[in-house]
């Protein structure tokens, strides 16, 4: 417990959210959202980039036995170069270029970014880290995407649990014009216990409730 003035006072939750204090009565509560810049991410870039190389070198080795090229290194296959030769290269190309792709998304964090509930103006605060895009003068800037709904437009908090091949666990803000706004990352399969506390805790926090989808 940290004091931040006279009569506010600072709490953390956890290393991924904190919660603003007046005399025990919670004035804000904020949620650091984690974005592409995963440990999953980096090795799956990693693999991608390694088994791309892996089939382009393939497919251009075949290509120089093709074309009677002396490249002794490459030189390790009897793959022929029409077809076999040109789908490894293609593959390899695209996966090459698609571990670029994700380094690149991973780098720029896209996707992380803030959920804040302001208890005190009624508000729902959602930042995100958006795509690069060319500004004006064409140069690449990264957009941010910010959003506020007030308390009275929302209608409840719905928890969606997916199980099977392709699991989904998002916690979503539902308003009263029927849009969903997930507070979670869909992508991102968090521990079911912590996610159940964690959508009951901002239920309670809003006063609203909390339904369960699956």
């Amino acid at each position: 417990m940290t004091n931040i003035g006279p009569s506010y006072t600072y709490k953390s939750k956890n290393s991924n959210s904190y919660i603003l204090e007046n005399q025990g009565e919670i004035l804000l509560y904020s949620e650091i959202i984690k974005g592409a810049s995963r440990v999953t991410n980096y090795f799956w870039v990693v693999i991608l980039f390694l088994f791309g190389f892996g089939f382009f070198t393939t497919g251009f080795s075949s290509y120089s036995i093709y074309s009677n090229l002396n490249i002794p290194i490459l030189n390790f296959t009897e793959i022929e170069f029409i077809p076999q030769g040109i789908l490894l290269l293609f593959y390899g190309s695209c996966a090459i270029l698609l571990s670029i792709l994700i380094a690149i998304f991973v780098n720029l964090d896209i996707g992380s970014g803030t959920n804040v509930y302001d208890l005190e103006t009624e508000v729902v605060r959602i930042v995100r880290k958006g795509f690069p895009k060319f500004t004006n003068k064409l140069t690449l800037q990264q957009s941010n995407i910010y959003l506020v709904y007030p308390f009275s437009e929302i209608l409840y908090i719905e928890l969606e649990i997916i199980n099977g091949l392709n699991p989904k666990r998002v916690i979503y803000l539902l308003l009263k014009d029927n849009r969903r706004i997930p507070l979670t990352p869909s992508n991102q399969i968090d521990d079911l216990v912590f996610l159940e506390k964690r959508a009951i805790f901002i239920a309670k926090l809003l006063k609203i409730e909390l339904r369960l989808k699956n």
